[in-house]
């Protein structure tokens, strides 16, 4: 049995004949970009995360760069972001000028409050949360270091479209709440897309300006802005996945739930949540000393898997500049060494979970 760490096919199938038939009519509707599916998507997922105001955007890199702009934050700043995050976390805020100040993260692999006042410093002007692989960080601890030290507060949500803290969502907790809606995301669109999430109305018109090259009326420009629209084709979409999100997302629940408690073997570590949060389980991720020979054992018995992520931002080339070496962030460092991403995707079969859970079983 070949089995692929990712179906998107299987997610389309599932819902093809919706797909399809809000395609044609987006395509028949004879209006491409910035109309009515855009504005329905964004009242939509607004309401589905429990924020005010949705914009959509061309990707979630745009939402995370834009928001760093549109919040005044850049040369000289910095911003505490948790080391084990995907580089475009970081690209968010570089992309802006500010720096990177680096964060280890705790054992759920959110971003650990605890390891955060001693970053703080007069140059500090945000904390950037990811919660990563669909798991909710510790948001209430967050956001009151936030509120005593007056910093501003971005949820880099790409992979938790629906994930809660003690029954709030994630995207909501801060001044933005990013997202991006790649394919392979829980709430994936057919290309790239991205939007962000807030509660200032003002915020909300000045993404809506920023996006559109700084302009609120055609031809007049208020700000110099950026081309990053959520297409029509995209938005009608997505409003199809998110019509049936609490279906998908209590599929991979029981997909993770049955990896929890069925897989056993000492020398794999499984992924736990932290207390009051709830995971969409973007990525079911294993932790093992041995992973390489886990890969190559997993290989043979065609089960694909991915690391997310081999190499920490902080020890990528393109951050060299920033003078960061092996041994700075340990428990950033040991996880991409140990962190693997066993298959998990709407559509997977229960013979499909049976196979991926006997076979780590019997990897000694």
């Amino acid at each position: 049995m070949k089995i692929m760490p990712n179906r998107m096919d299987r997610g389309f199938e599932m819902y093809q004949k919706e797909f399809e038939a809000k395609a044609l009519e987006v395509l028949r509707s004879g209006w491409y970009v910035l109309g009515k599916e855009v504005s329905a998507f964004e009242e939509e997922f607004a309401a589905y995360i429990g924020g005010k105001y949705c914009v959509g955007l061309a990707s979630g890199l745009d939402a995370l760069w834009i928001a760093f702009r549109l919040l005044r934050i850049g040369v000289g700043d910095e911003v505490i972001v948790q080391g084990n995050t995907y580089i475009a976390s970081v690209m968010g805020v570089t992309m802006n000028g500010a720096t990177p100040v680096f964060a280890e993260p705790d054992e759920h692999f959110g971003m650990d409050p605890e390891k955060i006042e001693p970053l703080i410093t007069d140059r500090t002007k945000a904390i950037l949360v990811t919660h990563l692989y669909g798991m909710a960080s510790r948001m209430d601890e967050i956001v009151a270091i936030c509120k005593k030290h007056n910093l501003k507060l971005v949820e880099d949500c790409a992979q938790s479209h629906g994930a809660s803290f003690k029954g709030q969502m994630t995207g909501t907790f801060g001044d933005v709440g990013c997202f991006s809606f790649y394919p392979s995301k829980n709430l994936g669109a057919f290309g790239d897309a991205g939007a962000v999430v807030v509660n200032d109305e003002s915020l909300a018109k000045e993404f809506k300006v920023f996006r559109n090259y700084g302009s609120e009326k055609r031809y007049y420009n208020k700000v110099v802005g950026a081309n990053s629209r959520l297409d029509e084709i995209q938005a009608g979409l997505l409003r199809v996945r998110l019509s049936h999100m609490n279906e998908l997302t209590e599929e991979k629940q029981k997909i993770a739930a049955r990896y929890s408690k069925e897989i056993e073997n000492p020398l794999i570590k499984l992924p736990t949540l932290v207390s009051g949060a709830t995971g969409v389980w973007h990525q079911y991720v294993l932790r093992c000393e041995e992973r390489d020979r886990l890969i190559e054992y997993l290989n043979k018995k065609e089960i694909g898997t991915i690391i997310h992520y081999p190499i920490p931002p902080h020890l990528a080339e393109a951050y060299a500049y920033l003078g960061h070496r092996e041994g700075f962030l340990p428990i950033t460092e040991h996880l991409a060494k140990t962190v693997l991403s066993i298959p998990m995707y709407n559509g997977m079969t229960e013979d499909e979970q049976s196979y991926v859970i006997e076979s780590i079983n019997n990897f000694h």
